[in-house]
């Protein structure tokens, strides 16, 4: 397995950017220079985030996400330090 995170990850297992070996290995994301731990989905290449909103649920039972821009650094953390 590669040492760097995929360019865009998503913790839905709906969608095509979906890895459960990676999100297995453990990803951690820094936003704008802040661990943040409430990521559903980011992408490096485009500079964004979607963070979950509390315990709020959509219609369809999917947390509600609020999408942010800004620089996007994940990396694993078994490697982390």
């Amino acid at each position: 397995m590669s040492q760097t995170p995929p360019d865009r990850l998503s913790t839905n297992e709906k969608s095509p950017h979906y890895d459960a070996a990676v999100l297995e290995r453990g990803v951690g994301v820094r936003f704008r220079g802040v661990e943040k731990n409430n990521v559903e989905e980011y992408c490096v290449s485009e500079g964004w985030v979607r963070l979950s909103v509390g315990t709020t649920k959509d219609r369809f039972g999917n947390p509600l996400t609020l999408k942010l821009q800004g620089e996007v650094e994940p990396y694993f953390r078994d490697i982390a330090d």
